[in-house]
C-alpha cells in the first residue's frame, strides 16, 4: 500500500481502496510498480535477462561496440536485443526495415540536437565495459529523445529525418556520409509506391509501431514499466478481461504514465494510466514460475 501511495502521489487510504478495488491475487500488481523487460508470452526465440547476462565476456564485448555506434550501430543492436515476436494473434517488435527506421531517427536527433551524443570517447571507454546497460546509460537521453520524436506526427517524423539525411550526406565524417547514404536507399524503399497483386500503387507501411516498441522496451529497462507484449487485465473481481501492453506513453522523465491496451474481448486500442492496470503474475521471462 505504501508503495503503491509513493508511485500514485494519493494518500494511503486511497490508495488502501483502489488495491482492494483491483482484487489483486497472488502475483499481480498494479502496472504503476515492478517491470517487465522481455515479456513471457513473447519468450519463444526471443532473448531474456538471465541469458543476456550468461553471455561470454567475448560476446558481450562486441555486443557493447555496436551497441555504441550512432547511428547504425546503436539501432542494430537494439533490433537485435529485442527481436520480433507474437501473442494473442498480434505481431510485436516487428517490420521489414526496422533497424534501417530506426537509424534514420538517431540520426535526425544527431542533426537536431548534437550536444545528446555522447563524446566518442566516452562511447568508446563505455563499450569496453561490456555492459550494454552501461551503454544504456550514457546514451539515455539520446534514446529518450529518439522515442519522443516517435511520438510525434507521421509527417513530421518524416520531415524531420529527410533534413538529417540531407545535412549528413554532407558532413565532415566520412562514416557520417556512409551511413547517410546506406539510409537513403532504405529510405526510399519505405517511401517508393510499388504495385499491389491488383496492379494498384501502395507505399510500404513504415515499421515505426516496431520502432517505438523497441526504444519502449529500452527504455523500461532503467526506467522500470512493463514492455509491449505484457499481459494484463483489467482492475476488478473475476470475470477478468484480459489484454496486452501495445506501447507506452512517456514524459520527460520517469517511467510510463500510460500505456496502450488491446483487450482480447475488444481489439480497439485503450489508453490507461497504470493505476487503472493490473499485470498477470509471472510476465518477466526470467520470473520464477518460469525457471523450473
Amino acid at each position: 500500500m505504501r508503495a503503491h501511495a509513493a508511485q500514485t502521489g494519493v494518500a494511503y487510504s486511497i490508495a488502501a481502496r483502489q488495491l482492494a478495488a483491483a482484487a489483486l491475487a497472488p502475483g499481480e500488481s498494479l502496472a504503476n510498480t515492478g517491470r517487465t523487460v522481455y515479456p513471457a508470452a513473447l519468450s519463444r526465440d526471443r532473448g531474456t535477462i538471465l541469458a543476456r547476462e550468461a553471455r561470454s565476456p567475448g560476446d558481450k564485448l562486441a555486443t557493447t561496440r555496436i551497441a555504441a555506434r550512432i547511428p547504425t550501430g546503436r539501432a542494430r543492436h537494439l533490433t537485435d536485443r529485442f527481436p520480433p515476436g507474437e501473442t494473442a494473434g498480434l505481431h510485436f517488435y516487428a517490420g521489414d526495415l526496422r533497424p534501417e527506421l530506426l537509424a534514420m531517427v538517431y540520426l535526425a536527433i544527431a542533426h537536431e540536437s548534437p550536444g545528446l551524443i555522447p563524446s566518442p570517447l566516452d562511447l568508446a571507454w563505455t563499450a569496453e565495459l561490456g555492459e550494454e546497460t552501461a551503454v544504456d546509460t550514457t546514451c539515455a537521453d539520446l534514446d529518450r529523445a529518439a522515442r519522443a520524436l516517435l511520438s510525434d506526427r507521421p509527417a513530421a517524423r518524416w520531415h524531420r529525418i529527410d533534413a538529417a539525411l540531407s545535412a549528413a550526406q554532407h558532413h565532415a565524417e566520412p562514416s557520417t556520409r556512409y551511413a547517410a547514404d546506406l539510409l537513403t536507399l532504405a529510405h526510399r524503399r519505405l517511401c517508393t509506391p510499388t504495385e499491389n497483386p491488383a496492379g494498384d500503387p501502395q507505399v510500404p507501411p513504415a515499421p515505426w509501431q516496431g520502432a517505438r516498441q523497441t526504444l519502449d522496451a529500452l527504455l523500461i529497462v532503467t526506467e522500470d514499466g512493463h514492455a509491449p507484449g505484457t499481459r494484463v487485465r483489467r482492475p476488478g473481481k473475476t470475470p477478468h478481461s484480459e489484454g496486452t501492453v501495445l506501447g507506452a506513453h512517456w514524459s520527460a522523465t520517469g517511467p510510463p504514465i500510460a500505456y496502450d491496451i488491446t483487450f482480447d474481448d475488444d481489439p480497439a486500442t485503450r489508453t490507461l494510466p497504470p493505476a487503472d492496470i493490473v499485470v498477470l503474475p509471472s510476465q518477466e521471462s526470467d520470473a520464477p514460475a518460469l525457471t523450473h
